[in-house]
Order: structure tokens, then sequence, then C-alpha cells
């Protein structure tokens, strides 16, 4: 039979740590403040029994005659260890350290037994705690028994006063913590969850109700995430497959069946032009995990620049250290700079040659390697420039009429984040648009 969990909504929780924090703190404050206060007391004790002790041998003193003192001294040094002993002008003592009694025991026997009472802790040689007092014009000396100046146990009041400060601090950082950590933990799959791993689950067992339903509701969300894109990647996968056949059953048709060689060349362009939007469209929509290892970067922009072979259209001009690595997908980051020189032949063309002249140029800096492409083009609208990235965009009205489908620049960003680095658009100072790349380098340079 399954026992059903007992629900705690966050409100309640919250406030049973809250008590418990407040009870144990309180607790540990009432101990540091009785301490505090038991030294004091303690003084106060002991100088209460003390007057007391004076004033009853006082009061022996003077009831009984001269005769009968020596037999009264004798009984009260044999049956309650007092020590009573006449004080004379030849008696020699010493006062009483400032450190040898309590403050709080000589103010507290001054103000019971009165401002003449002498505190000393020596007499004609003898040490002890010696009290100085006068019956009917006769000085007196009392030693003081030691079972009557037993100190108070040591406070431990800085050990209470610690602990209590302590407490309330650990106390506020564990409850903070705990209300803290689903939200942390959500933050932690909501980012997961961004970066393409829709396997992300959060615990169904918490005692709070409110982070149970919430860590329910994400899963079934990443469960629908994940089946949306299983889904997708099924569809696009048959969609490439469905229309590449019938454009390349197209193609071979038109080779054999147009007559007019213009005219197949011009049909033959536009199923090239189909075929790569569909490989555009693929590239978008491709799952954002990557494997990421150290590139050559100088190699992999030769090589990609190579393909561009009309120096007619395009030039490509690369400084690129030889020796530089980058971490990063060779695959993704090939068609990277494939994306950036063909927006570059399309849109990057000087107005004097009608030749997009590209450089490519890198700097190290950290452990960062920050890659700059730049043509020599007519650049975008400055209010444009964060517009680059959005899928079908195209940044000015003579776009508009170029062949693509306008996700070259969007594929650039996209393979950017899912190989960890970051790219920015900007125009040159002169004309032309201008790329940043910032990727992490391989094996970074000590200073």
């Amino acid at each position: 039979m399954n026992q059903k969990k007992v629900a705690l909504s966050l409100f309640w929780r919250t406030f049973v740590l809250l008590l418990l924090l407040l009870a144990a703190g309180v607790f540990a404050w009432v101990q540091t403040l009785r301490e505090l206060d038991s030294e004091p007391r303690a003084a106060a004790n002991t100088a209460r029994q003390l007057a007391t002790v004076v004033q009853l041998s006082s009061e022996a003193l003077r009831l009984v005659d001269r005769g009968n003192r020596p037999a009264l001294l004798q009984a009260l040094a044999d049956r309650q260890g007092l020590t009573l002993t006449p004080r004379t002008v030849a008696d020699t003592w010493a006062a009483v350290g400032p450190d040898s009694t309590p403050q709080q025991l000589e103010a507290e026997l001054r103000s019971r037994l009165g401002s003449e009472l002498l505190l000393v802790s020596k007499v004609n040689g003898r040490a002890g705690l010696w009290l100085g007092f006068a019956v009917d014009r006769e000085a007196w000396w009392l030693l003081v028994p030691p079972a009557l100046l037993q100190r108070p146990t040591p406070g431990y009041w800085e050990a209470w006063l610690a602990l209590a400060v302590l407490i309330t601090l650990l106390g506020s950082v564990l409850i903070a913590r705990r209300i803290n950590r689903p939200l942390r933990d959500l933050s932690f799959a909501a980012s997961r969850i961004r970066g393409g791993e829709f396997d992300s689950r959060l615990d169904e067992t918490t005692v709070t109700s409110e982070i149970r339903e919430v860590n329910m509701g994400f899963n079934r969300m990443a469960r629908e995430l994940a089946k949306v894109e299983e889904d997708r990647a099924v569809m696009l996968a048959g969609i490439s497959h469905d229309l590449r056949t019938p454009l390349a059953r197209l193609r071979l048709e038109t080779e054999m069946s147009v007559g007019e060689e213009e005219a197949r060349v011009n049909m033959a362009s536009d199923i090239d032009q189909l075929d790569a939007i569909i490989d555009k469209f693929m590239d978008y929509a491709r799952p954002g995990s990557t494997h990421l290892r150290p590139v050559l970067l100088s190699r992999l922009i030769d090589k990609e620049a190579a393909s561009f072979r009309d120096p007619g259209e395009i030039r490509i001009t690369s400084r690129v250290s030889i020796d530089l690595e980058v971490l990063a997908d060779e695959v993704e980051l090939a068609r990277v700079f494939a994306n950036l020189f063909e927006n570059a032949r399309r849109y990057g063309r000087s107005s004097d040659t009608g030749i997009a002249m590209v450089s490519v140029s890198c700097v190290r800096t950290g452990g960062w390697a920050i890659c700059t492409v730049r043509d020599h083009g007519a650049g975008v609208a400055p209010e444009k420039l964060g517009q680059l990235t959005t899928p079908f965009f195209r940044g000015d009205a003579a776009r508009t009429a170029a062949t693509g489908a306008g996700l070259g620049l969007a594929i650039v960003d996209k393979s950017m984040q899912r190989m960890g680095g970051q790219v920015e658009f900007a125009n040159a100072s002169g004309s032309g648009l201008v790329v940043h790349l910032r990727l992490r380098q391989a094996r970074p340079i000590r200073s």
C-alpha cells in the first residue's frame, strides 16, 4: 500500500525554518545574557554573606564583655572558621590589588558596611582577604574564610555570544540556500534546455508542493520539447529527401530535353539555387550538439577561400597566423566562413571594381582568438546591424532582389553559439561590413 506523501507549501516550509532559527538564536542569546549576569550576581551574594558575618561578629563583640572575648574569639575560630583579631597602630597591611577581588564585591561591601570599611590583602605578613571594621571605637580585623570567597564558575559568555552569532549566520545561509536551491536547479535545467539538452529533469518528489508542481510542469515541457525536436529532425530529413529526389530528376530531364543552351543553363542554375536553399534550411535547423576539438584556423580559412574560384567576383586575403588553433567543430566553423564569404560575394562588392575584396585577420587576447572578416561594400544601416542574424532578413532594399534564403548570417550566429563563441557585426570606418568572430584558443599563450 503506497503512503501518500505529505505536501508542505513553500510558505509553511519557510515559516518553520525561520521559527527554528529564531528559537535557536533566542536560546543562544538568553544563555549569553545569563552568563554575563552570573558574575555580578555571584559578587552580590558573596558581599551579602560577608556583610552578614561582619554584622554578626560586631554584635557578638558588642554584647560580650572584655573578659569573655578571648573565649568568644576562640569559639568563632573553632566552630565557624572565623579569625578575629584586634587592630592596633603597630599593624602593617598591604592594600588589595586591582585584580585580587572583583570590583562588584568591593562596591557591594562598602555599600552595606560603610565607606570606612578596609579591604586589605595582608595583615602582619599573613595573606588573605582581611576586612577592617570598628565596634564601639575598637578596630578589628576579620580574615574572610576561603569558603566564602569561592569565585563563581568562569563565565562562557564569549562562547555563547559566538554561538549565537554563528547560529544566526549559518541558519540564515542554510535557509536562503534551501529556498534558492530549487530556483537554481530550475535555472540550470532551463539553460541546458536552451542548449539543446532536452533530457534535463527536475526532482518531482520534493515535499514542497509549489516546487513539486513547477518541477512536474517543467519536466512535462522538456518531454514535449524533446518530442517536438525529434519530430522536427524526422520531418526535415524527410523534406530534404523528398525535395532533392525530384530536383535531381528535374535536372536530368532538363539537360536531356531542353535544346537551347542558354535556357538549359538558366534552368540548371535555378535548380542549383533551390538545392542550396534546402541546404541553408537544413543548416539552420541542425541540432545544437557539437564536438569541439583543436582546429588549425589558417588552413580551414584557406580551404574555404579556395572554393570561391572566380577572381572577378571575390578575392579573399588571409593574414591569420599558421600556428593558431581554436576549439571548434571543424564542419561548423567551415560553414561559418563559407557563409561569410558568400555574404561578401553577394553584398560586399566594391562600387569601383565590382569585386568583393575580403580580408581576414586574427588577434589573440587572453584565452580567446578574435577573427575579423571585412569586405569593402556599402555596409549596413546602423539601425539594422542588430537584425542581421534574424532569419530571412536582408540588410538593405537591394538585397530583396538577391537570390537566397536570407539565412546565411543567422546560420553564422547559431553555429558560433553552438561552439561557445560569439559574433559581432559593425560597419568599417571607411566602407564595408566587419564581422568579429570570438573563438576560444585551443592552446592559449601564457604571458
